[in-house]
C-alpha cells in the first residue's frame, strides 16, 4: 500500500532461512518477531494509523486481510521461515520488538546474553530492537546480509550507525 518494491526485502529470504537452520542445528533458539495488531485496533495509536501516505491503512481490507492485524494472512510470517513448534513468536504492535510485548521475559527466561538480528527493515524494525537490546545489556550483532530495506541508502546508513565509535550498539 506505499508503493515500495518488495523485491528487495524477499531477496534476503533465502540467506534468513539458512541463518535460522544454523541456529537451530546448533540448538540456539529461534525468537520471530511481527509487527501488528489486535484486530480490535485497540493497540494502535491514532498517530500510527495516521502515518504516512498509503493507499490503504492499517487495519483496512487489503488484497490479504486487514492490513497488519494478527492472524491476516498478510501479516503471516513467510511459509519458508515459518517458526517450529515451540519457537517463541513475538507479535508486536510498534516497531520495536521490546515494547509492549514479552521479549525481555522470554529471554531472562532464556538466559540469553548475546542477540543476532535479521530480518526487515534493517533502519527500523532491525535497528529499533537491536537499540533496544543494546540498553537492557545485551551484546548484539546484525546478520547484515540477512537483513534489508526499500531503500538501499537507508540499509547503509543504518548500518553505519551500529558500527560507529567502535560498534556502539552493536
Amino acid at each position: 500500500s506505499l508503493g515500495n518494491d518488495v523485491s528487495r526485502v524477499t531477496a534476503i529470504v533465502p540467506t534468513v532461512k539458512r541463518l535460522i537452520e544454523g541456529f537451530r542445528a546448533a540448538g540456539l533458539p529461534v525468537i520471530h518477531t511481527m509487527e501488528c495488531h489486535r484486530p480490535d485496533l485497540s493497540d494502535l495509536p491514532p498517530a500510527k494509523r495516521d502515518r504516512g501516505n498509503p493507499s490503504i491503512r492499517i487495519g483496512d481490507v487489503g488484497p490479504m486481510g486487514r492490513v497488519l492485524i494478527a492472524g491476516e494472512p498478510g501479516t503471516a510470517i513467510l511459509d519458508e521461515l515459518a517458526p517450529l513448534p515451540g519457537e517463541i513468536v513475538i507479535e508486536k504492535p510498534g516497531k520495536g520488538a521490546f515494547y509492549a510485548t514479552g521479549l525481555g521475559d522470554d529471554l531472562k527466561r532464556l538466559g540469553a546474553r548475546q542477540l543476532v538480528f535479521a530480518g526487515v527493515t534493517t533502519e527500523v524494525c532491525v535497528q529499533t530492537t537491536m537499540r533496544e537490546a543494546n540498553d537492557r545489556g545485551y551484546e548484539c550483532l546484525v546478520a547484515e546480509d540477512a537483513t534489508e530495506s526499500y531503500f538501499p541508502e537507508f540499509k547503509a546508513a543504518a548500518l553505519a550507525m551500529i558500527r560507529a565509535q567502535g560498534a556502539i550498539v552493536g
